[in-house]
């Protein structure tokens, strides 16, 4: 009985070993985090937006060119076949890299209309994207319809992440704004 289970317990481990190896050989060198923001609602709460981010860093090499000064030994032969040799520092340029990261991220949301007949009768809501240089680009959804609707963007790199819930026709926001109000914030 003690052989039976020795054997056992060997092919059990041999067994395991094999199937996790694979998993770690192709594991990647990536992390992600996710969070969740929200429910933001618009100035008359008619409007509600909710949703998470998620964000990967992704390892990448960064090439560029070093200069480096050397000690390097020169040398000549004069007109009695006699070599000299002197010592010279000189410049030499050598391409390297290093580890850098980017940081890809994805924002999921869902906006909700409460008021979707008369005028002014859409949900509105709109991303505020500040990148590291300190840079902005705007991106909006709107909804004009009965049920919640789910919308996603992604980019890299963003410092901050902004959004502004509110009420408007078809064509723009017109009014009862939020602000802006809290997404992302990248850790420093």
């Amino acid at each position: 009985m003690r052989f039976v289970s020795r054997i056992l317990l060997g092919v059990t481990a041999a067994a395991l070993v094999a199937i996790g190896a694979p998993v770690a050989a192709n594991a990647s060198v990536t992390s992600a985090a996710s969070a969740a923001w929200g429910p933001y609602f618009s100035g008359d709460h008619k409007a509600r937006a909710h949703g998470h981010v998620s964000v990967d860093k992704k390892p990448f090499k960064h090439w560029y060119w070093k200069t480096e000064i050397v000690k390097v030994e020169k040398c000549r032969k004069d007109h009695k076949g006699d070599r000299h040799c002197k010592v010279v520092l000189e410049k030499v340029k050598k391409k390297v890299w290093e580890w850098r990261f980017d940081h890809f991220y994805t924002v999921h949301s869902t906006l909700a209309n409460h008021k979707w007949w008369g005028k002014k009768k859409c949900a509105w809501e709109t991303f505020k994207v500040v990148n590291h240089d300190g840079s902005a680009y705007f991106k909006s959804f709107r909804n004009c319809g009965k049920h919640a609707r789910h919308f996603a963007f992604h980019g890299k790199n963003a410092a901050h992440i902004y959004v502004n819930v509110s009420r408007g026709d078809r064509f723009r926001p017109t009014g009862h704004h939020s602000g802006w109000q809290d997404v992302y914030h990248a850790a420093v």
